[in-house]
């Protein structure tokens, strides 16, 4: 029965069934795992006040976020150098966010559970997200204006609330000035040293350029100053208020509201306020800067880099994928010239990533890129702007690493168009090219659509080589602005796969940056879902319209 049962095939079944049974589990784990490690991150914890016994048997307050609770047994704990009674079977430790970095040298603090003498949640407990040193606990004990304190006690939070509304209206004019309206004139005034130098080179400054360069100078120059006093002005409010708060031990400090990006009670949220500060905090999270060598603020640069280079390289990779694949079903003579190029593709789809980044690097940016500078852009020398890593050059390079799918996936989606709509568009006079163009394409068409599903889904989570041909720890300027030519396709960017390989392995503080990691690992994976589901969508368009045809 059994040799009967094993012919028949069915344990093969069986075993392939469970396989891909567990391999769903293992991928819903360990996106489980990454989902609620990452969401967990914004949402406002307690604020915790440990009366905790020390070394030398004193009892000292310690205060911040319970984050993590870890269980070791005796023996691996006296093995670590812990002292532990004999009745005692385990060492309980409990990992806190003191935060206060700027006072302690650390965010973190590791205490044990059998010295926490007691434990509570003062509702007056801050927390204080600063634009540096991260986050300060404390409690509030005033407002100052200038050197004069204007609020203390039960009314400091009220004034401390509308006071900063104030703060960071004006940082938010402040930062429009600087990067929108003096970027712009910085700009303008690189692109005219570009061009005289390049009316140089060429022997056609004379007088009447020097004039109008002169003029247009005059122009930014008014411009500047202008929004140079306006700045002054700005940065005399902002500095004008700050905050007062008092640490676990006693120690005063005083927090300029212009470093301070929020100030909350957590112990005094209710349920629904949580929720409300949770989404407000996913949202700054999605759309400002990274702040804190990326360990703070949010990730909007790294989303956009990212979204923008995969739709670079899928403009350029379809184009080029289909015409090949066009020619070697429709164009080229079967034999063995085609097989091997077949060959030549199938082996190109298993050549490490690396190695595509390499090759980018030594053709595309120094070779191409360099001869590009010296052709078009001999005034900006000797500094580069296509021969050094940027947009373009991650955007080709991935398109390389992705051509072969896109190659094998047309081809069979070509080779499965039926050999009668061939000929039938033939007998009715059109052309070669006609058939091509008007049937047998649009009918392919789900084939190539699944060729970039596959060609994204690998381009988006690709860092190896776009660390040597474009993206970088942090990005100064987005690749698209309001400045012409308005996309930069020289600049650099930042990428959400490389963020995540910078905070979790080249962070200085890999405590603060674990949630950090889990939450741009989600985001990155929900990027790409999204991205393909796009594509999934187009292509089960297109399946549905040809289906008729097919049949």
């Amino acid at each position: 029965m059994i040799k009967i049962w094993f012919k028949s095939g069915s344990p093969w079944i069986w075993l392939n069934a469970a396989a891909v049974s567990i391999c769903l589990i293992m991928v819903v784990g360990v996106l489980g795992l990454v989902a609620l490690r990452g969401a967990g991150h914004f949402w406002a914890s307690p604020i915790v006040q440990f009366s905790y016994q020390d070394d030398d048997g004193q009892v000292k307050d310690i205060i911040g976020e319970h984050v993590d609770t870890t269980i070791t047994s005796a023996l691996m704990a006296k093995s670590s150098g812990y002292k532990l009674a004999d009745n005692e079977d385990v060492l309980i430790q409990y990992l806190i966010k003191t935060g206060n970095r700027d006072l302690t040298d650390a965010d973190f603090r590791w205490i044990q559970e059998r010295r926490v003498k007691s434990q509570a949640m003062p509702a007056d407990m801050i927390v204080v997200e600063r634009r540096e040193w991260g986050n300060f606990y404390g409690q509030l004990t005033g407002v100052k204006e200038g050197n004069t304190v204007i609020a203390s006690g039960e009314s400091a939070w009220e004034m401390l609330q509308a006071r900063l509304k104030i703060t960071l209206a004006l940082h938010e004019q402040i930062t429009h000035l600087e990067k929108i309206e003096i970027g712009a004139i910085n700009y303008g005034f690189e692109q005219l040293r570009l061009k005289q130098h390049r009316l140089e080179l060429k022997n056609q400054w004379n007088a009447q350029t020097a004039k109008e360069f002169t003029d247009k100078k005059s122009t930014y120059d008014i411009d500047y100053k202008k929004y140079q006093a306006q700045l002054a002005e700005l940065y005399q409010k902002i500095r004008r208020d700050s905050l007062v708060a008092t640490t676990e031990d006693g120690t005063e400090l005083v927090i300029p509201l212009l470093k301070v990006v929020e100030v909350t009670q957590p112990n005094k949220m209710g349920v629904f306020t949580k929720i409300g500060h949770y989404f407000k905090k996913l949202g700054e999270f999605l759309s400002e800067d990274p702040r804190e060598a990326n360990m703070e603020g949010g990730i909007f640069p790294a989303i956009f880099g990212t979204i923008m280079m995969v739709i670079m390289m899928s403009i350029i990779v379809t184009p080029f994928g289909v015409i090949a694949a066009v020619y070697l079903r429709e164009y080229a003579k079967q034999g063995f010239t085609t097989r091997l190029i077949r060959i030549a593709v199938n082996n190109l789809a298993g050549v490490p990533s690396i190695v595509y980044g390499v090759f980018g690097l030594g053709f595309f940016v120094y070779i191409l890129g360099g001869n590009i500078d010296k052709l078009f852009f001999p005034e900006a020398s000797p500094a580069p702007v296509f021969g050094t890593p940027g947009l373009l050059w991650a955007s080709i390079t991935l398109a390389l690493l992705t051509l072969p799918v896109v190659i094998v996936s047309t081809e069979e989606g070509l080779a499965r168009v039926p050999k009668a709509i061939r000929e039938g568009s033939l007998a009715l006079g059109a052309t070669k090219i006609e058939t091509l163009w008007r049937t047998v394409l649009p009918m392919a068409s789900p084939a190539m659509m699944t060729g970039l599903i596959l060609a994204v889904a690998r381009a988006a989570g690709e860092v190896a080589p776009l660390m040597l041909v474009g993206v970088v720890k942090l990005a100064p300027t987005l690749p698209l602005d309001g400045n012409y030519p308005f996309l930069h396709l020289d600049r650099k960017f930042m990428h959400l796969g490389f963020h995540i390989y910078d905070v979790g392995f080249q962070s200085p503080n890999v405590e603060a940056a674990r949630s950090l990691v889990y939450g741009t690992s989600l985001l990155l994976v929900l990027v790409i879902i999204g991205l393909n589901l796009a594509a999934i969508l187009i292509r089960n368009h297109l399946r549905e319209k040809y289906r008729a045809l097919e049949g």
